[in-house]
């Protein structure tokens, strides 16, 4: 079964647990319109070629810790979306659920898609409990406090912030979380996986400010421009669109080389070059190679 397929299967499930016919019926559409139809689902294809690359052996331990991760960057999402944040009327080419649903169930929403990231993990873990400790460790360290994603969103409300350590936290901890749950549900030595994901996480948020800039509405099918109008934090901002360029090509060779020893190193290496590859906007890649 190929990568999308697990995934989608595994998230498919998941959101179906939870929407029973006793629940608010509201909030149940708000869940399933948050997480599908797909987006790239870059986090989770990580996770499960992290953990095809260190041999696999529980394969729906890994779709649980994937779909974890994409339920956390949903949730993500359906906050970032709010008023009180962005304010964005568009995501993945359709109404934010706050504009779908109103803000309280899209509070609400997010909060429930948190909660059942954790869940998916500990429903899979019965066929290998040892591994639960580490990945319900992972999961909680990419969405918390100091160096989760709520830490990195809240560092748009600061007047002094350091690029780095902002994209870090706001990108690059779950893609650092989808290294190292990838391992550990594969039953490996995790936490050396945790820097070749935070250097993708960069890498990915250095592409996302590029095509704040230099890609329209239709082709992301989110709002651009939103740096500037929100005066955030930016790699072109900051560097000029030609040094973006180069520097999500280093981080893209910097996460390649930070890839530790394990029996799939070469098709992981040839994953992570095409997908930077992929984050960027066409008329963008050949400029950037």
């Amino acid at each position: 079964m190929d990568a999308a397929t697990r995934i989608e299967r595994a998230l498919s499930t998941a959101v179906a647990r939870v929407q029973g016919p006793n629940g608010p019926p509201k909030l149940a559409e708000a869940l399933h319109y948050a997480v599908f139809p797909r987006g790239a689902r870059i986090r989770p294809r990580l996770c499960l070629a992290v953990a095809l690359a260190c041999g696999e052996d529980d394969p729906d331990l890994t779709d649980a810790a994937a779909a974890s991760i994409e339920l956390l960057h949903c949730a993500s999402l359906v906050h970032d979306d709010l008023p009180c944040f962005d304010d964005a009327d568009l995501r993945r080419g359709k109404p934010s659920v706050h504009r779908a649903f109103g803000e309280q169930i899209a509070v609400l929403a997010g909060d429930a898609l948190i909660v059942l990231a954790f869940q998916t993990v500990a429903w899979a873990a019965g066929s290998a409990p040892q591994r639960l400790a580490t990945l319900i460790d992972t999961v909680g360290r990419s969405v918390g406090m100091p160096r989760g994603i709520t830490a990195g969103q809240a560092w748009e409300c600061e007047t002094e912030v350091d690029l780095a350590q902002y994209q870090q936290e706001k990108t690059g901890a779950l893609f650092a979380a989808a290294a190292v749950a990838g391992a550990a549900a594969a039953g490996v030595e995790a936490e050396p996986w945790r820097l070749l994901g935070e250097r993708l996480g960069a890498a990915y948020q250095v592409a996302d400010d590029i095509r704040d800039v230099a890609c329209d509405v239709a082709e992301i099918g989110k709002p651009v421009g939103q740096d500037q109008a929100h005066a955030r934090p930016s790699a072109v901002t900051l560097h000029g669109m030609d040094g973006a360029l180069r520097l999500l090509k280093e981080l893209a060779a910097g996460a390649v080389a930070s890839i530790p020893d394990c029996p799939g190193a070469g098709e992981l290496r040839a994953h992570i070059m095409s997908e930077s590859q992929r984050l960027l906007p066409k008329q963008l890649a050949q400029r950037a190679a």
